[in-house]
């Protein structure tokens, strides 16, 4: 019986293998003390990498010995050294007439790229900027759930399952667009455990297995993820430069030539590069997916995080507003990133039919969200004092709050950046809670793992690019501030002297820090 699971093509390795070649050839990088690498280990170290990304699962069968130094243009030699190393190392098994495949030592965690929150006990050890996510804006949160508890006995006495969301909540949210100046029913609204849960299931009604899905160069890394698992077709349309947003001629190309089924956009402070898509370019999105068949889906769940607007100039309208049939454009949004990710709580905005066949799915799925975080979050898109008597809602003192930590965090880890790292190159964003750095031409996924074993947490902009894309990236979110953002700085600077060869391991070890 095989003790591998998948397998990955000499091909396919050999591509996700590519950027990390090109940022890091063997030899190591220019500069004073940098060591050479002989080829065998830097083929294992890559490999090695991309198992602790996550890229390549644990259990893959990888190519035969032949086959990868053909797809690499090494002697086979040298693949058959830098398997007997990961062998060594514990990252791979084998066994005579089954192969070798992908393994982690024991002891490791499960690799999950920097992407899922470290649990709160290890935050006296570890500086976690892997989620874009922040504690709750209090006293809003808990003066919702408040708001819940009294709101809650009526729908005790039912059974407690509304597939489409509570009716009470549809109409929060529909009357929150229609005060965006985007007209909508509670028929138009589904609620949804989650954004992820809302993507899920949207997938799921427009692009079945093998479809093509086109996405933004980068994207969100779950979502790029939940589409891969899900086997579509994922089809890459590269960002502007700098914070300039969607490259319009670049996304008619692909519209038209490809054809995908749907489209996966970011348009209000984009993750991970900050980006913020103006009224003009939402209407071209919008006309080139219509003409095109292809539905596009609005991920807005950093709407309303804009920290530095300008003055006198309104925000863009939803990209929503420029579809008012309602036959193109599915909207997606989230309590997560506004209020608190603990607070599950997302939605789908479409046309009626749209709504009624996402339902019906759902049925045979989850059967609906928790009524108790419904029920908050309802409360909140009322009136401050839950009544909706013209005050402003708590939703949007919630907001406040949240920009204004934002803010502040974002404000610091760009000076401590700027620091400790001088040759790292970004933008500064007006909103959201992401800062896409350049790595002055080191890997980002090599930077990642040393900084892991440094007490710092960041993922690899490999994690948001289709194929192994953005080697020399790493996303930061504004998740920490003051001393924080400081010493989260200066672990991620002896990070990238390790990698770029510099100072020691022992000589870079932190000291203990209590965030």
């Amino acid at each position: 019986m095989a003790e591998w699971t998948s397998a990955v093509g000499a091909p396919q390795l050999a591509r996700l293998l590519a950027p990390q070649r090109a940022a890091e050839p063997a030899g190591g990088r220019a500069g004073a003390g940098a060591r050479r690498v002989p080829a065998y280990r830097a083929l294992a170290d890559g490999v090695r990498l991309l198992v602790l990304e996550g890229r390549i699962p644990v259990a893959t069968r990888l190519p035969a010995e032949r086959e990868l130094a053909a797809a690499l243009a090494v002697s086979r030699t040298t693949v058959a050294a830098a398997y007997e190393a990961l062998r060594a190392d514990g990252f791979l098994a084998s066994r005579r007439g089954a192969g070798s495949w992908t393994a982690l030592p024991a002891g490791n965690p499960l690799p999950s790229g920097g992407l899922d929150p470290l649990p709160p006990e290890a935050a006296g050890s570890v500086i976690d900027l892997g989620c874009a996510a922040l504690p709750a804006p209090e006293p809003w949160l808990t003066r919702a759930f408040q708001g819940a508890l009294a709101d809650l006995p009526p729908y005790a006495h039912t059974h407690g399952d509304y597939p489409a969301g509570l009716p009470v909540l549809r109409r929060a949210i529909a009357d929150r667009y229609t005060a965006r100046g985007v007209p909508t029913m509670p028929e138009q609204i589904m609620v949804t455990t989650g954004a992820m849960g809302a993507v899920a299931a949207i997938r799921a009604l427009f692009a079945p297995r093998g479809e093509r899905v086109a996405v933004e160069h980068p994207s969100y890394a779950n979502v790029l993820q939940l589409l891969r698992e899900a086997g579509v077709r994922l089809v890459p349309v590269a960002m502007g430069e700098g914070l300039s947003g969607w490259d319009l001629p670049a996304w008619r190309r692909v519209l038209r030539d490809a054809a995908p089924r749907m489209a996966y956009v970011i348009a209000d402070y984009h993750n991970p590069t900050g980006a913020l898509a103006d009224d003009g370019q939402r209407r071209e999105m919008v006309t080139a997916a219509r003409a095109a068949g292809t539905v596009l889906v609005a991920d807005e769940t950093m709407s309303g995080l804009d920290l530095d607007p300008l003055p006198g100039e309104p925000a863009p309208r939803p990209v929503a507003a420029f579809d008012p049939g309602g036959s193109t454009v599915v909207t997606l949004g989230s309590a997560s990133k506004a209020i608190w990710a603990g607070l599950r709580i997302g939605w789908v905005r479409a046309a009626p039919e749209t709504i009624r066949s996402l339902v019906a799915a759902r049925v045979s799925a989850d059967l609906g969200s928790p009524v108790l975080e419904q029920l908050a979050v309802a409360w909140l898109l009322a009136g401050a004092d839950g009544d909706g008597g013209g005050r402003p809602s708590g939703w949007d003192r919630a907001l406040a709050v949240r920009r204004e930590r934002a803010r502040e965090n974002r404000d610091a880890l760009v000076e401590a950046v700027r620091l400790h790292l001088p040759e790292w190159e970004f933008t500064v964003p007006r909103g959201g809670l992401t800062l896409w750095v350049r790595t002055g031409g080191l890997s980002g996924s090599r930077i990642a793992e040393a900084g892991e074993r440094l007490g710092v947490r960041v993922p690899a902009g490999t994690r948001f690019g289709v194929d192994g894309a953005f080697e020399g990236y790493v996303r930061l979110p504004f998740t920490v501030s003051g001393p924080v953002a400081g010493e989260a700085a200066a672990r991620l600077a002896a990070a990238a002297r390790q990698v770029a060869g510099g100072r020691g391991a022992e000589e870079d070890t932190p000291r203990s820090f209590v965030a």
